[in-house]
């Protein structure tokens, strides 16, 4: 059975690095990924990683992209705002207070937008990495009502418990705990319990 694709978004939120490990450790283990990044997500990425084109973000992953497949964000009708189409659920990370606003109130404006409401409404794991610092009582009210709808809220706030010496180490932090919330079977991070590195 080919496996279902995961949908990923990249949004204008600060956190650009941890998309771009998460999505080489999907491309690099073959993992089927539909990919929606938005302008607000390009500009993070030159910014935060200096990705300024696809060829640096395929570079930058991996550059084997047999299993990657990129979607206009602009594109509403593409695979991913399909209902009929499979996928594994969605995340999008990181994932900006505004399409946090998108998501809780169903706007569907942008191909992300929609891809996220389709994977509401089918019932399928939607993931949200927000990294937005500190939180005003609407972006805590947004947060709220997407968890009640069946969103699982991951903050981008790493642990320390690993004793990370590396800014890579905590990046690897919330893949892995990205990761598991879809059930890959990917090790990237010490888990609790785990001798510390000296």
């Amino acid at each position: 059975m080919t496996p279902q694709p995961l949908v990923m978004a990249l949004t204008g939120a600060s956190g650009a690095p941890y998309a771009v490990r998460i999505l080489q450790l999907l491309a690099t283990n073959q993992e089927p990924v539909w990919l929606i990044i938005s302008g607000h997500g390009w500009r993070l990425l030159a910014e935060e990683c200096g990705i300024r084109d696809l060829a640096a973000l395929q570079a930058a992953t991996g550059g084997n992209w047999s299993s990657v497949v990129l979607f206009d964000d602009a594109d509403r009708g593409a695979k991913p705002a399909s209902g009929s189409q499979r996928t594994r659920g969605m995340l999008i990370c990181p994932c900006s207070m505004g399409t946090v606003a998108a998501v809780a109130h169903g706007t569907s404006r942008s191909l992300v937008e929609r891809a996220a409401d389709v994977t509401l409404k089918e019932g399928r794991k939607l993931v949200v990495v927000p990294r937005e610092t500190p939180l005003s009582l609407i972006h805590l009210r947004n947060l709220a009502a997407v968890a009640e709808a069946g969103v699982t809220v991951l903050p981008a706030a790493p642990g320390f418990y690993h004793r990370p010496t590396a800014l890579s180490d905590l990046i690897d932090f919330i893949a892995q705990r990205v990761l598991d919330q879809f059930g890959y079977e990917i090790e990237v991070a010490p888990r609790w319990g785990a001798p510390p590195a000296e």
